[in-house]
Order: structure tokens, then sequence, then C-alpha cells
């Protein structure tokens, strides 16, 4: 499923989030969404899910405009924890099954066997980190077309986060685009194949990491800090 955002604008009161954005998403594509905060990373996302509404602009999903029908196809894995405290994991798997037609309990089971999570824990005893993981778990198990990750890596340790990237890789296919927005710029680096660099509601660039560092020399995280300076890589890395 290839989804294109022709020049999406989307305004808060004075301040504008996407100022005539324009993007694609094709399968088979690990997308990493970068940029400050205030960059207009999760408002792009929220309008991608139907969540939030553009101002302006058109979204297309394999050259027809987009409808409430496509929403299906789409999974959105928020920045906030969703799930309620008096939940089990498997009472997750049973509301993501029972709300989405897409969810695959054989793979939400098996994932979370890799996270070395069981069935029985309560969502009110998880560390941040086994949170992160039961979130990425219930996301990457519907058989979405376009997954939208909002800050997976934030707030979690350097070993929860290695095992969270690897886990989006081993279930990435060629069926799927996968959008990853992060501040952990520097580890992104060997799971994505395509950056996007925002700024204050722009898009910077778009471009193939390769190119990048073929063409520029570049890595990731150096591109970071030419674009957006030394100031924010503190966030970034």
């Amino acid at each position: 499923m290839s989804v294109t955002c022709t020049n999406i604008t989307k305004r808060y009161f004075f301040k504008t989030a996407l100022n005539n954005v324009s993007l694609s998403f094709e399968p088979g594509h690990i997308y990493a969404l970068l940029g400050p905060n205030g960059s207009g990373k999760s408002t792009l996302m929220k309008i991608l899910s139907g969540l939030t509404s553009k101002d302006n602009g058109e979204i297309t999903v394999d050259g027809h405009p987009f409808t409430y029908r496509d929403k299906a196809f789409i999974a959105f894995a928020p920045t906030e924890f969703i799930f309620f405290d008096y939940m089990k994991i498997k009472d997750v798997a049973a509301y993501y099954h029972d709300y989405f037609k897409d969810f695959d309990r054989a793979c939400f089971f098996q994932m979370i066997h890799e996270f070395s999570l069981t069935p029985d824990m309560k969502v009110r005893t998880l560390s941040s980190g086994m949170l992160a993981k039961l979130k990425i778990a219930a996301t990457m198990s519907r058989q979405a077309r376009l997954l939208l990750l909002d800050e997976p890596l934030n707030g979690i340790d350097l070993l929860s986060r290695e095992e969270i990237l690897r886990t989006i890789l081993s279930h990435a296919d060629s069926s799927r685009a996968i959008v990853i927005s992060s501040h952990m710029v520097e580890e992104l680096e060997a799971t994505v194949d395509t950056a996007i660099f925002m700024q204050e509601g722009n898009l910077v660039l778009c471009s193939d990491v390769e190119t990048l560092r073929e063409k520029e020399g570049m890595s990731i995280v150096e591109k970071y800090r030419q674009i957006y300076g030394t100031t924010t890589m503190k966030e970034a890395i």
C-alpha cells in the first residue's frame, strides 16, 4: 500500500504544525521521521492515522483519495501508553482482537515471548521498558500496511531499545511500510533505509540512507547535526 501526502498543512491557532508537507511512504521500507520537538512529527502521524484532520492538502492511498476505509490498514502507536492498569497482557490481546480485524493473536504471543513477557503479567506492574515492548507487540501484530511508531524508544534503557529495534526489523516485510519517529538518531542508523528530516513543520529533506553515505559521505547522525546544529544533538543521541 503506497501512501502519498501532497502539500499537507495543519494549523493550531497561530502555530503552523505542518506547512505544505509532501511525502510518500512505500511498502518494503523503514522510515526514520526525525527532528527536534515541535517539528511536526507526531502531527503528521496523527493525520496519517486519521486521528487528526488536516487543514489543506491531499492524502492518497494507492492513487485514490484517503477515506475512512483506509484507516483499517494503518496502525498507529502513540507516544503515550494506551493500556488500562487493570489489564493483564492477555487482556490486551483480547482487546486488540475484538477491536482490530487484522490483529494476529499468534503473532502477538510470539512477540511477547521474544520480549520475555508472559500473558498473566499485569500492566500496572510493568516497567517502562516492558510497556514499550507490549505496545510494539500489540501494534506490529496487526497486519496493517502502514505502521506508525511515535517515539517507541523514548524513556527506556539501551538494551530494551536494541531489543525493540531487532523485533521491528525481524517483522518488517515487503508488504508494509514502517515509520519510526525518534530522538535516538544514532540507534536508527542500522534499522532504517530512508531518513525524513523535519523542522518547525517543514520538510527539510527526505533521503535514502545509502545515498547519504555514498554521495555525501554522511551518516544520519552527521546529517542531523548539519541540519539542526549541535544544540539539538543533545536530545538526538
